[in-house]
């Protein structure tokens, strides 16, 4: 056995890292199929039904009078924008829905990717996560850190909170003045406080 000793349990789970999903990600034939059925379901059961109802509610506000329709196209700018929003309202609704059907797929890169993404947030240390290619430690180091590493990015500059006076004027904070700094200009562009 070449002089090593493995200390692996039989029954232990090995981590496998998270596949990088990035703009030229090839989706397999299952996923594609997915695609197609979330982009048809969320159309016909979300997207057509919220636009129908947004533009009938529309409609019935125009004519009872609490909208009022456009003198010249009438209240077809309204129902248009009625339309839009019911449509996108209804695509977004079942983002949800979709995400849960990758999910659910067996072998598949995207599926992998969107299961490991839910536990990031939560991961105990020494699971594996997907480096954003946003995050703020971009040396040359591989795309997968572990948690206990996550701790060591920098975090953001922390703020004092600006002190606000009680009194009967809220909104006016204290400790700011109200000095002003008048500023002299000639007619060569210099420039002079005083």
């Amino acid at each position: 056995m070449n002089g090593r000793t493995e200390f692996r349990e039989p029954n232990a789970e090995v981590p496998r890292p998270i596949p990088h999903i990035g703009p030229d990600y090839i989706p397999t034939e299952e996923e594609r199929r997915v695609f197609a059925e979330c982009n048809d379901e969320s159309f016909w059961f979300r997207s057509v039904p919220l636009a129908a109802t947004s533009m009938l509610i529309t409609q019935g506000l125009i004519s009872k009078g609490i909208l009022s329709s456009h003198p010249k196209y009438g209240s077809i700018p309204k129902l248009i924008f009625a339309c839009i929003m019911g449509y996108f309202a209804g695509k977004l609704s079942y983002v949800k829905t979709c995400q849960e059907k990758f999910k659910n797929l067996e072998n598949s890169p995207l599926g992998e990717a969107l299961r490991s993404g839910q536990g990031r947030r939560s991961s105990p240390p020494g699971q594996y996560y997907q480096k954003s290619k946003y995050d703020s430690n971009v040396s040359g180091q591989s795309s997968f850190v572990t948690s206990s590493a996550a701790d060591n990015i920098e975090m953001l500059p922390h703020y004092e909170p600006i002190p606000f006076s009680s009194s009967m004027n809220e909104s006016a904070p204290t400790g700011i003045t109200d000095h002003i700094v008048q500023v002299k200009v000639n007619k060569y562009g210099d420039t002079w406080d005083e």
